[in-house]
């Protein structure tokens, strides 16, 4: 099966290079990198032709203007490219352990989409990862990452939970099974029949209303938070403003009380967008 991967970013070259490197050992083969960058400068496509050039991973640069935040725009963009009918959306601060894609993959449902989760690093723990510790895997060692860092908690189950446990967690789990742009995917076909992503929000609960959306349509959720894993690298988020995140909320109850399948501000307004 073959699969889009998406992934966003914006002028964090040096986390791009690290979530690439995860991306380039997985042991599905069979898909495409799609990177919606938001206005990046030319440090993040420096990085990007040099992993392609030493990886030999089919990559394609998506690239707009820097005009704010607008990953929305960015990431419909981004489905403008695609190439196959099965499209995982992640960020570019998310590394992938080894089977993430093959997960993706394999529990991939029609009238589903699946909904994962990611496991939060201190930013010290982030830095102290390597591109030797990526391709060995040793990152997703539960072991090392205390030993480099990472506190003792109950979410680490996540990091070492075995097959038939993550599947027996993945049901029982009470957290809501949201959309989560992340660590999510769905058909080609039900990202379209939703118009893509609402480009009227902001950061803030934007995945969450595309799910709001695809559930409208009858495409179901699917939990694979214990068996898709990826870490995630700490950073600041100068974009937060609760005002924006309280306007989303509301965009995205709307869509839930009046059953919108289909925003009017997606895909459909784009033509298809410049690569570099």
């Amino acid at each position: 099966m073959k699969l889009s991967v998406i992934m966003t970013t914006y002028n964090s070259p040096e986390w791009l290079e690290k979530v690439l490197w995860g991306y380039s050992v997985q042991s599905h083969e069979d898909f495409e990198m799609i990177i919606g960058d938001d206005g990046s400068t030319k440090e993040t496509r420096e990085v990007i032709d040099r992993i392609r050039d030493e990886t030999g991973m089919k990559i394609k640069h998506v690239w707009q203007e820097d005009m704010g935040f607008r990953k929305c725009r960015i990431l419909n963009k981004s489905i403008l490219e695609v190439e196959s009918e099965y499209v995982v959306f992640t960020d570019g601060d998310c590394i992938p352990r080894k089977d993430f894609l093959d997960v993706h993959a394999r529990e991939a449902e029609p009238n589903k989409y699946l909904s994962g989760g990611y496991h939060k690093l201190p930013m010290s723990t982030s830095k102290a990862i390597t591109k030797d510790d990526i391709i060995s895997g040793r990152c997703f060692d539960l072991k090392w990452l205390k030993a480099n860092g990472l506190k003792s908690s109950y979410k680490n189950s996540k990091l070492t939970a075995t097959p038939l446990k993550a599947k027996i967690f993945n049901a029982l789990t009470p957290t809501a099974c949201n959309f989560k742009g992340s660590n999510g995917s769905a058909w080609l076909k039900d990202v379209l029949a939703v118009n893509g992503f609402d480009e009227r929000m902001p950061w803030g609960g934007l995945d969450r209303e595309f799910g709001v959306r695809l559930t409208n349509i009858g495409i179901k959720p699917k939990h694979v938070r214990y068996n898709a894993i990826v870490i995630h690298l700490d950073h600041k988020r100068g974009y937060k403003d609760p005002e924006l995140v309280a306007a989303n909320k509301a965009l995205r109850v709307d869509s839930e009380k009046q059953g919108i399948t289909r925003t009017t501000h997606g895909i459909e307004q784009l033509s298809r967008p410049a690569q570099r």
